[in-house]
């Protein structure tokens, strides 16, 4: 009963409400207390409206929540982490740090986005999720998502909040190893967005593998 009561009493900001962060906030809706948060607050207001969720300031959806889904490019997202509002919180970081062309990755394979906004930010607890999944799914039926899987890396104490999100989302859970094991996510990420666009694949092209 009281495992119950806490997880009820969980907080979840969303930063960002581009494709990612509002699909990603429909998928959540319901499950917990869900706090939007945007530079322009007015669609963020709306958006929590339309959903049953609330809207905040940054600041303060960041100060209200236990876990923290960075729905943002890396650089807002690093620059979030180097202002120190994340300390105490799980951070979920969503990006892929792409070339502006989207011709490749900024870096890779020696650190990654979610290591270098752990670096910024050391007093939270980071945990990369979400980056290898396009935001046309989140408007699939949840039957259509139930296997496929969303890569979780960081530790343990952190990933098990967040598998708790990937599957309130809708999604299965893989996890892939502590934070560095981002440094293959990220380029698989990248493969599918080269995949997608790129090689005009479309959406529907990652991922096209399946949990069993």
């Amino acid at each position: 009963m009281e495992t119950a009561t806490r997880r009820e009493e969980m907080t979840t900001a969303i930063i960002g409400l581009g494709n990612m962060g509002s699909g990603l906030a429909r998928r959540l809706a319901g499950n917990g207390n869900l706090v939007l948060a945007a530079r322009n607050e007015a669609a963020a207001t709306t958006l929590a409206q339309d959903i049953g969720a609330k809207s905040a300031s940054v600041d303060a959806a960041i100060a209200a929540a236990d876990t923290v889904i960075l729905a943002l490019p890396y650089d807002a997202a690093l620059a979030l982490a180097k202002s120190g509002a994340l300390d105490g919180k799980v951070v979920v970081d969503i990006s892929n740090p792409v070339k502006p062309d989207f011709s490749g990755l900024a870096f890779g394979f020696d650190t990654s986005a979610a290591e270098e906004i752990q670096k910024a930010a050391p007093g939270a607890k980071v945990v990369k999720a979400f980056n290898t999944i396009f935001a046309s799914l989140f408007a699939a039926p949840r039957d259509n998502t139930a296997n496929v899987p969303v890569f979780l890396a960081g530790e343990d104490a952190a990933l098990e909040k967040v598998e708790t999100l990937v599957k309130n989302a809708g999604f299965a859970v893989e996890k892939t190893g502590t934070l560095d094991a981002a440094r293959l996510l990220e380029p698989l990420g990248m493969l599918n967005i080269r995949f997608g666009y790129g090689l005009g694949r479309g959406t529907s092209i990652a991922p096209a593998w399946l949990s069993v």
